[in-house]
């Protein structure tokens, strides 16, 4: 029986568009369904263009982000007002983190969590700037005072950048939970004295007694009710701490939409006051000769609002209630419109989509700012103080997850060859497997691709089923599948999807694409100059089927990736990969699955240096002993046991050897779990030093007593 081979060279070379015995693999691959990027690749020679034309870069990370000509993804610190030299190149600042302290580098491992506070500033003043175009060109009577949620993202260094940026205009915080009441009063003991401090979410005693007492600090301290049970608890603490209130109320809008992030929103959302609820506060308050406290208007539509038409809808509505209340005898300033506003995740500007709105800051202030004025014009009511709660949009771009692919499924372009001679394996066929392969054979002769395909499927399964029968062994089970990879090769079936493993945790770190499918844009940080020839999904460290992403901007099901290339030392070259606009909410939500922390973070500001950026500040991801501790292990005594262990069971002649063995238990309780290079493993090497991460040259910034927090495991040998 002939090879298959011989069968496809003695076949008549097929018509186009087959590529059977002429398949040429040099050609690159159309990857996206964007005709135009298709055009490019097959058109032109690659360049950095064509990678931001795929990746989407100009519509989601406009004007922050950006592929420069060097093929990496570079970072725009003031936006629209950044100059080419003031341009920062991501793949320099992962270089400068990662790399070992011997080679100028800060020896962090990854994933990295990387924060530019040049941006943050950026965003907020954008924000600013927009509402007070918007107050200026309509003629408002009023000003916008805005606060930042601080559920958003309560790392420290961003509340108080936030609180520090925006103390010029007078900008505030809002807190939903005790915690995050006690963090927004330190932090705003440093602000603006005007700047507000909303008390949102489910409150008791202790918690309107804090907002109470930092009302009495003189900070400017508004309690939301969330319930009509909350008032009665703010009428009695505040008679006995002596401190009148400032109250606001949120009101449940009719107003709606459809999307996963408007299941807060309508008469059935989670928090909020019914019209009828909204008169018994009034009256209540009236009957305590009260109603000058209440002061605000609070309201949510729901998170990523779509579009302005339906932003003014319920804007307008919320204002009616204001306009009412005026009415009633409340001592109204302030309408707090919630958050909203909403980031393009995908560059697609479309209000049909959960990842993306139809509208720019600048059209969502002016929308606020017409909506409220229109109403209140026409009621006779003066302009309120317009207050938001926009920290999506505040937070998202500041902040990008750097990770490495570590390694990928392998799918030569090229025929493999044969796992055992084919002659051997036709002979060890049973009649029916056997009728298949010549059916096979014959097919390939004729050129009759899809035969082709039909006959290999069939001839697995049978093999298949001869394995599990016990009828043939392993070694003709992998021939039959090298032979069906020969059949796809030649006949030009498309490679399939690549699996590239990363070392991240999806559950720790892109906890909402885990939980609500959230898509966020990812894409390679460098080789942009280089044609991606494969396509392929991420798959994370975690031993879990959902800790994976198969789900891309755009639509795809996949994403347009390089191969990876090796180093020369049996590892892959670093391939770095970033996840963009995830600065909010997601290093509040992650968890320990696996025991996987949170990444190292560093945070980089703009400078006239060579590369253009500085970091001043390098803080090292939790380490396994410190994960070890959350679900309350004691990795000192877990070291003790041990070490004891070592010193009964391991060879009593070799005392060098068993104090390696020591040290490297003690290296491994002081280092992240994630990957890490072979060298670094102190069980395999001997001596070393220890796996401090944190910074000591002169122009860094390190946490303070960063060092003390190291174990001292070796002082217990």
């Amino acid at each position: 029986m002939p090879a298959l081979s011989c069968c496809v060279d003695a076949a008549v070379p097929p018509p186009s568009p087959y590529a059977f015995a002429g398949w040429d693999t040099t050609l690159p691959v159309p990857l996206s369904p964007t005709t135009t990027a298709a055009a490019a690749v097959n058109g032109a020679a690659w360049s950095p263009d064509h990678s931001a034309l795929l990746y989407r870069v100009d519509g989601w990370g406009a004007p922050y982000f950006t592929v420069n000509s060097n093929g990496n993804v570079a970072v725009r610190p003031y936006g629209a007002d950044t100059l080419a030299h003031e341009e920062i190149d991501l793949l320099k600042v992962v270089k400068k983190a990662s790399d070992p302290k011997a080679s100028g580098g800060l020896g962090l491992q990854l994933p990295l969590v990387v924060r530019f506070p040049d941006v943050l500033k950026n965003r907020l003043e954008s924000l600013q700037s927009s509402f007070e175009f918007a107050v200026q060109s309509q003629g408002y009577q009023s000003h916008y005072q805005g606060v930042y949620p601080v559920k958003c993202n309560q790392d420290k260094f961003v509340v108080e950048d936030i609180v520090k940026f925006g103390s010029g205009f007078r900008f505030g915080l809002e807190a939903g939970s005790k915690p995050e009441l006690l963090l927004a009063m330190s932090c705003l003991c440093n602000g603006s004295p005007d700047a507000l401090l909303i008390c949102n979410g489910f409150k008791d005693v202790e918690y309107i007694s804090l907002a109470l007492v930092a009302r009495k600090l003189q900070l400017n301290t508004v309690i939301v009710l969330e319930q009509e049970e909350e008032l009665d608890i703010v009428i009695n603490v505040s008679e006995k701490l002596g401190i009148r209130p400032v109250i606001g109320l949120r009101a449940k809008l009719r107003t709606k939409h459809s999307g996963h992030f408007g299941s807060t929103s309508g008469e059935k959302g989670k928090f909020g006051l019914t019209t009828m609820q909204i008169l018994r506060v009034v009256k209540k308050l009236q009957q305590y000769e009260m109603l000058d406290c209440l002061q605000l208007l609070h309201f949510h539509i729901g998170s990523q609002i779509p579009s302005t038409s339906l932003l003014a809808d319920g804007v307008s509505e919320a204002a009616q209630i204001y306009s009412e209340l005026v009415r009633l005898g409340a001592g109204m300033r302030v309408i707090d419109i919630g958050g909203g506003l909403g980031i393009d995740y995908d560059g697609s500007k479309s209000q049909d989509s959960d990842v993306s709105v139809a509208y720019t800051l600048q059209e969502y202030a002016s929308a606020v700012v017409e909506s409220v004025r229109l109403v209140c014009d026409r009621k006779g009511v003066n302009h309120p103080i317009i207050c938001s709660e926009s920290g999506r949009a505040i937070v998202s771009h500041h902040s990008i997850l750097v990770f490495q692919a570590v390694s990928a499924s392998s799918h030569d372009s090229s025929p493999p060859a044969l796992s055992v001679g084919l002659q051997y394996f036709v002979e060890q066929l049973a009649d029916e497997a056997l009728i298949d392969y010549q059916n096979l054979s014959a097919a390939a002769i004729r050129g009759e691709r899809e035969t082709c395909l039909l006959y290999a499927d069939k001839l697995k399964q049978r093999c298949v089923e001869q394995f599990k029968e016990g009828s043939i062994g392993i070694e003709q089970l992998a021939a039959v599948d090298d032979l069906c990879e020969v059949v796809s090769k030649a006949v030009g079936v498309p490679d399939p999807i690549h699996t590239y493993h990363v070392n991240v945790s999806v559950f720790t770190s892109i906890p909402d694409f885990w939980g609500i499918q959230q898509l966020f844009p990812i894409l390679p940080i460098h080789r942009l100059d280089e044609t991606p020839s494969v396509r392929g999904i991420l798959s994370d460290l975690t031993c879990d089927s959902d800790g994976k992403i198969d789900k891309f901007i755009g639509g795809e099901s996949s994403l347009p990736l390089h191969k990876l290339e090796g180093n020369g030392g049996g590892e892959c070259a670093p391939y770095y990969l970033g996840m963009f606009l995830g600065g909010a909410y997601e290093e509040a939500l992650g968890g320990v699955h696996n025991l996987f922390g949170g990444p190292s973070v560093v945070r980089v500001s703009q400078s006239d240096g060579p590369h253009s950026f500085a970091v001043t500040r390098a803080m090292p991801g939790p380490s396994c002993g410190d994960v070890l501790r959350v679900m309350h292990h004691e990795p000192e005594l877990m070291f003790q046991t041990l070490k004891h262990r070592v010193e009964e069971y391991a060879d009593d002649g070799d005392v060098k050897s068993n104090v390696s063995i020591i040290n490297g238990l003690a290296s491994c309780f002081n280092n992240m779990p994630y990957l890490a290079a072979a060298e670094t493993c102190r069980l395999t090497t001997a001596g070393g030093g220890g796996s401090g991460n944190y910074c000591d040259d002169d122009s860094i910034a390190s946490s303070d007593g960063a060092e003390d927090e190291q174990w001292s495991y070796l002082q217990w040998i």
